[in-house]
């Protein structure tokens, strides 16, 4: 009888998040075909720090997690992008996780930060580690024009009008469930910008929905774990983007390889390891979307993680 319970119980917490990521994926009036705007987001939000993606994640497990990460292009184009990622997140006790998450992205003049904070709740539902998890973010965007590189009159009041607008407050909810095998996720990030008829500026590209679907394979051999993952996600003002990707761990999860095919034309493949069980580096490597090809040859993104008091 408790085995029907916890099953039931399981299709269920699969259902609610799922039928979200089918609800918000259906009421998108976007196609997925090719797109050549700059939508990559952080190479490492896909099996290293899902926190970055999902609101829900922060906390997921024991100790504390610490998370940075450098992208930037490969080829010298004068004030070409480059962003920065840091996140903590952890888990703080009865049921309770919490995060903090911080991006800046720099590209010409303007330079673009976002700092949140995240309390997470994590719901076991039965003996065999099925648990749901629901996350919500509040955070500040900040955009500043950095007055150093401008080549003009710097007392020109559109430039002063610019950078004394308001900052722009902004909310992320996400919710996932998870057990020894699936990983199935749903986010809304940028809340207020999504559901207000106000034009407010996204610090990530636009997205307005996240979600994606993972189950893992723990093996005994050589290769350690094999983890096929789809995600889907949709764009403010752009074509919805579908991931399709694979990580492949290696002597007991010592090493790593990833790689990743994107609807926009575009490819992502990446290495990592962990020394002494504590910390992983990873270096990943992004071709450029198809419409923006001959301006540059892609970017790379090194990351690292800490996982600490585990």
């Amino acid at each position: 009888m408790r085995n029907s319970f916890s099953a039931t119980v399981k299709l269920k917490a699969i259902a609610l998040v799922t039928g979200t990521m089918f609800l918000f994926t259906n009421s998108d009036a976007q196609t997925l075909s090719k797109t050549a705007a700059l939508l990559d987001p952080s190479g490492t939000q896909y099996f290293q720090n899902q926190y970055l993606a999902n609101a829900a994640m922060a906390g997921l497990d024991s100790g504390l997690h610490l998370n940075v990460a450098y992208r930037a292009q490969m080829n010298g184009i004068d004030g070409a992008p480059t962003t920065k990622f840091f996140s903590a997140d952890g888990y703080i006790g009865n049921r309770v996780g919490a995060g903090l998450n911080v991006f800046n992205d720099q590209a010409g003049l303007l330079s673009r930060t976002r700092i949140a904070g995240t309390y997470a709740y994590h719901l076991p539902l039965n003996e065999k580690g099925g648990k749901l998890h629901f996350g919500l973010s509040l955070g500040l965007n900040f955009q500043r024009l950095n007055y150093a590189k401008i080549n003009a009159d710097n007392n020109d009041p559109s430039i002063g009008a610019f950078n004394r607008r308001d900052d722009y407050f902004e909310a992320d909810y996400g919710m996932a469930y998870t057990d020894q095998h699936w990983t199935i996720q749903a986010a809304l990030p940028n809340i207020r910008a999504t559901f207000s008829n106000k034009d407010f500026p996204a610090v990530d590209g636009g997205t307005v929905f996240f979600s994606g679907i993972s189950y893992k394979w723990q093996l005994e051999h050589a290769v350690t774990s094999v983890e096929p993952k789809l995600c889907y996600r949709s764009i403010r003002g752009y074509d919805g983007i579908v991931d399709v990707g694979l990580n492949v761990g290696f002597l007991s999860n010592v090493a790593n390889v990833t790689a990743l095919y994107h609807t926009s034309g575009n490819f992502t493949v990446g290495a990592g390891v962990r020394i002494m069980n504590t910390v992983k580096l990873v270096a990943l490597y992004t071709k450029q979307t198809s419409g923006l090809k001959n301006y540059s040859d892609g970017g790379y993104e090194i990351g690292l993680t800490a996982d600490l008091f585990r």
